[in-house]
């Protein structure tokens, strides 16, 4: 028998053994080892897992158990019950009628049981219930120094006095709350158009807030306020352009103490609004005790991190804390001008440079604020996030700087940046981190630094416009004494050197000079002028040009409407500019137009104008130069010489053009290196140009130049050779001889140049009377041609009466008179006069002919015979 037939008989004997068991004893009884059947304790059984669970009690009985559940709990179904039927709950004996805990106190359910705790205001007693507290006994002073203390049940209430109040919080101290800052006569806001209304809302809230019985109208909730000073804030900023200082700080000041008396009064604990010119986020916490941990408040352009513990400060706890964080849209336009307080000593050390840089503002101006009203000297530092207005990364020549709106340190000075108390934690091309130990209006200003005046820089202005001054002055000699050259477009090149002459002595001798603002402000004055007048001589020389190819004859131009346009359009717009901003003049850098409120266009608007216009005008020229050159009969050399004057002009054009192109970047704040290098190149070029172009490329005055020197240098030859084995001792003579040689010679050269002109000015009026006789003959000509034209107008009267006799329409036209209303349809054949002096006879039509020939000796009746 194989070991698995083994195991399975035995299997199959004690399952037999099993159920035979089974059968014996029932269910909750066991078999003994007699065979008895015993009672099974199935509470006992499973000791480690209770049968009822545990939160009921097991209870064994003869053959089964039951459960009840413990106190604390309830059955689900009946009082008795088994796992099978039912399972134990929690009861909730805070739900229980009558109450457990009795009066004045509050239920808290536990698991299996509760607990009976006192509400606030009241204490247990000896005897186990809630009395009430009498908060106004117990503590001295609960309602300060400002309010009565009112005990009620389980509570009490502070009734604040006039000028105190808590914001409608009945537990909270009465504080002094003072409304004198909503006053619009005791305030720089009462300059800022508009704000009045504001303000008058303002002080009526504060009054109502204070117990005053000046307060006037109904009390508005603290969201109705909130959107009230929004609206009018949103309208104010809109239609108002803040134009000082004294303004700024009235809006800003007036805002945050908006925010302080809005805040408490809100019933949310945290509020955002946002219009189209502020964004505004607050938060408020209550209670009886001060709120801890972290602030932050945030939105698109600026974010605020502080703590509550900065909120409420080290002072009497009011019973509320508010922060909030107002971000201004617009406003960043009205105080990119406000940087008095940022003295050299503010000069931040993290840059390497000494000079002292340019400001513009680089982010939203945002107000940060606290309930905490001392919060000029914080214990822990807020950090403010600021979002670049433009991408830009820091370099050698721009960084980043923290500064607050600081008021007016006297009432007349308004206010304006500062960076005391704020430093810059870091900041990269897109945003900066401030740290600030105060709380005030805040943002980030864009530090330039200006090109430094190296030794390299100087020397090339130096040597360059020296240069330009030496060739400019070679020009004015030259245009004003060269009588050959004399004209329309001389006078023309003679103002401009004149304008650059003096512009680039003004330039080196004043453009750096900037301790004496006044003295600052007239260089500045003197190079807007003739730089200005400059590129209006080079218009008036694209006029001219223009006239000369359109204009055969009279082509000169008045000279007093040259120094009108020349000399009195820049005075006018120097003028205009120095009344509508006398503070533009002159900078802290140099002595120029200064960048504020876009006054340096006054300068670049009317030089773009001036190139695009000549610009413009060459064009045309050159068209129409080209058209006469593709003519039949073109004068060539007249062409040619026009030809060449455009040239030049359009080269001039070109350098001074580029050059004020790159002077637009030299004179901004972020002028570069390599723009300040090609704008003094092309500054010191100017003169050179002008004077290559109109003398040493000019054939004429090349050859005035050879007959001066002929004349110096020719004699100075001949007295070396008579005098240089003269005694040395009569050297000094010799040298008095020299000049007084020179003298003469330039007398002479300038009489005879006089007496060339002289002779030339009457070879040009023997030409004007040569045109004037030739036009006499053409207009000969012409009435001869008529006097032969009348001819044939009698011969063919004649003929066609002759040829055509019956015709009669035509005989009655030569022997009717002449109607009344008769025109001639061609009065140019006609003698002038001729109409008038015809006879009314008959035949009028060949008495006309006869008329205009002047035949008067022939009858009528004899033409048709």
């Amino acid at each position: 028998m194989g070991s698995r037939t083994l195991l399975l008989i035995l299997g199959l004997h004690f399952t037999l053994l099993g159920n035979i068991e089974a059968r014996v004893c029932g269910l909750g009884f066991i078999a003994n080892e007699s065979q008895q059947c015993d009672d099974t304790d199935e509470c006992k059984e499973l000791d480690s897992n209770p049968t009822c669970g545990s939160n009921a009690a097991c209870y064994n009985t003869y053959g089964s158990f039951y459960c009840n559940c413990l106190p604390g709990f309830r059955s689900t179904t009946t009082f008795k019950f088994t796992p099978f039927t039912g399972e134990c709950k929690d009861l909730n004996e805070c739900l229980e009628n009558p109450p457990v805990c009795g009066s004045n106190t509050i239920c808290i359910n536990t698991i299996g049981s509760y607990n009976c705790q006192c509400q606030p205001g009241f204490r247990v007693t000896y005897n186990g219930h809630c009395a009430d507290i009498d908060e106004c006994n117990e503590t001295a002073g609960i309602c300060g120094v400002g309010g009565d203390c009112q005990n009620q049940k389980g509570s009490y209430s502070c009734l604040c006095h006039p000028g105190y109040s808590n914001y409608d919080n009945k537990q909270a101290q009465c504080s002094v709350l003072t409304c004198d800052q909503f006053k619009a006569n005791e305030t720089p806001g009462q300059t800022v158009p508009g704000l009045a209304g504001l303000l008058s809302l303002m002080r009526n809230s504060c009054l109502s807030l204070s117990n005053s019985g000046d307060a006037a109208g109904g009390r508005l909730t603290g969201e109705v306020l909130l959107e009230h000073v929004f609206t009018e804030m949103d309208g104010l900023l809109s239609h108002v352009i803040l134009n000082n200082s004294r303004e700024v700080s009235g809006l800003l000041g007036t805002m945050e103490d908006a925010m302080r008396l809005i805040g408490p009064q809100l019933r949310d604990n945290h509020t955002t609004r946002e219009t189209n010119h502020t964004a505004t986020e607050l938060a408020v916490r209550r209670g009886q005790t001060q709120p801890t941990g972290p602030i932050s408040l945030a939105n698109d352009n600026a974010r605020l991190d502080t703590s509550w513990e900065t909120a409420t400060g080290n002072g009497t706890y009011p019973g509320f804390a508010l922060a909030g964080l107002v971000c201004y849209k617009t406003v960043e336009r009205s105080v990119n001008n406000s940087f008095q307080y940022l003295t050299d000593t503010d000069t931040d050390t993290a840059t390497a440079t000494a000079s002292k840089p340019n400001y513009q503002i680089s982010s939203k101006v945002v107000t940060a604020f606290v309930s905490n009203p001392a919060t000029d000297h914080l214990t822990q530092p807020v950090i403010l996030t600021f979002k670049h207005l433009q991408v830009r990364a820091e370099s050698m020549e721009m960084n980043y700087t923290c500064v607050f709106w600081s008021e007016g340190r006297v009432h007349e000075e308004g206010g304006a940046w500062s960076r005391s108390g704020c430093t810059k934690v870091t900041s990269n091309a897109t945003h900066t981190v401030c740290s600030c130990s105060h709380l005030s209006s805040f943002a980030v200003l864009m530090a330039l630094y200006p090109v430094q005046n190296t030794f390299e820089l100087r020397l090339l202005t130096w040597l360059g416009l020296s240069l330009s001054v030496v060739c400019l002055l070679l020009c004015i000699l030259t245009f004003w004494l060269c009588r050959s050259i004399q004209g329309t477009r001389t006078t023309i090149h003679l103002h401009l050197c004149v304008c650059l002459f003096i512009a680039d002595l003004v330039f080196l001798s004043g453009i750096s000079h900037t301790q004496s603002k006044g003295g600052c402000g007239f260089v500045a004055g003197l190079l807007h002028l003739f730089f200005l007048g400059s590129f209006s001589w080079m218009l008036l020389e694209g006029v001219q040009l223009y006239r000369m190819v359109v204009l055969v004859f009279n082509t000169t131009i008045r000279p007093l409407y040259l120094h009108a346009v020349g000399y009195g359009l820049p005075l006018a717009i120097v003028i205009i500019s120095a009344i509508t901003y006398p503070d533009g003049y002159g900078t802290t850098q140099h002595c120029w137009l200064s960048l504020e409120r876009g006054f340096i266009w006054s300068f670049f608007g009317p030089v773009c104008t001036i190139i695009f216009l000549n610009a413009f005008i060459f064009i045309i020229t050159v068209w129409r130069l080209a058209q006469k050159f593709s003519s039949l009969n073109p004068d060539l050399s007249n062409l040619h010489k026009i030809k060449v004057f455009t040239v030049t002009a359009v080269a001039q054009l070109c350098v001074l053009g580029t050059m004020w192109i790159f002077g637009v970047f030299q004179f901004q704040e972020d002028g570069t290196v390599v723009m300040t290098y090609l704008f003094t190149i092309l500054n010191s070029l100017q003169g050179a140009l002008l004077f290559i172009m109109h003398c040493l490329l000019n054939k004429t005055v090349r050859e005035e130049y050879c007959q001066l020197l002929s004349c110096i240098c020719t004699p100075q030859k001949k007295r070396y050779s008579d005098f240089s084995t003269n005694n040395p001792s009569s050297s000094q003579s010799q040298v008095h001889t020299q000049y007084i040689y020179i003298y003469i010679y330039i007398y002479i050269y300038i009489y005879r140049e006089r007496e060339s002109e002289r002779e030339r000015e009457r070879e040009r009026e023997r030409e004007r009377e040569r045109e004037r006789e030739r036009e006499r003959e053409r207009e000969r000509e012409r009435e001869r041609a008529h006097f032969h034209y009348d001819n044939l107008l009698v011969s063919l009267c004649v003929l066609g009466v002759k040829a055509y006799p019956e015709h009669r329409g035509v005989a009655d036209m030569m022997t009717s008179p002449i109607p009344h209303n008769a025109r001639l349809y061609s009065p140019s054949l006609f003698r002038p006069g001729s109409v008038e002096n015809v006879p009314y006879e008959p035949g009028w039509l060949c008495a006309l002919s006869r008329t205009l020939t002047g035949s008067s000796a022939v009858p009528v009746g004899e033409l048709f015979q």
